[in-house]
């Protein structure tokens, strides 16, 4: 494949993240670092320019501002058809909320299928945009996550910490 992939890195409060597209929509988005963190090769051009990536940028600064709580971006994932069932399923669990492992499995017709499941969401090309930081063990645990359990920890206290906020203002 001789897809020309054009990136930028972008700092977020929980460290630096490589911010790829295609031209048309973001292909990923991975925290420095993290396991499965792609090998930037000739393909690869910077391009601070990019439209697609200031605006999965300025999202971002909006997501860890607490202002924004849905991503409204193209994302163009590329996996397997499993790979991208899992993610489509990842991608609509709702901001603030988790499921288990299990429950994906269920979600995407497989009760058996957890363990692929996991492996897939382990392979999320697009960390926050697919936020595979929501899955968790059966018992509610962190576990798994390609940017570090810290990450996954500070993402799910973000999105708590905005909803408790909101619940506030609304019972004010």
């Amino acid at each position: 494949m001789n897809t020309v992939v054009y990136f930028d890195r972008f700092e977020t409060p929980l460290g630096a993240m490589l911010l790829a597209t295609d031209g048309v929509a973001l292909v990923g988005a991975w925290f420095e670092g993290q396991r499965f963190f792609p090998g930037i090769d000739e393909r690869w051009q910077r391009r601070r320019d990019s439209g697609v990536l200031q605006r999965a940028s300025a999202m971002l600064d909006e997501y860890f501002s607490g202002t924004l709580t849905a991503f409204d971006i193209a994302l163009a994932p590329a996996g397997t058809a499993f790979q991208r069932a899992v993610w489509r399923e990842i991608h609509a669990v709702p901001y603030g909320e988790t499921i288990a492992y299990r429950d994906l499995a269920l979600r995407i017709g497989s009760a058996a299928a957890i363990r692929a499941a996991g492996a897939a969401t382990g392979r999320n090309p697009l960390s926050i945009f697919v936020p595979c930081h929501r899955i968790v063990g059966a018992d509610g645990t962190l576990t798994g996550y390609a940017g570090g359990l810290d990450r996954k920890r500070a993402l799910l206290a973000l999105e708590r910490e905005r909803i408790v906020v909101d619940d506030a203002r609304r019972a004010a």
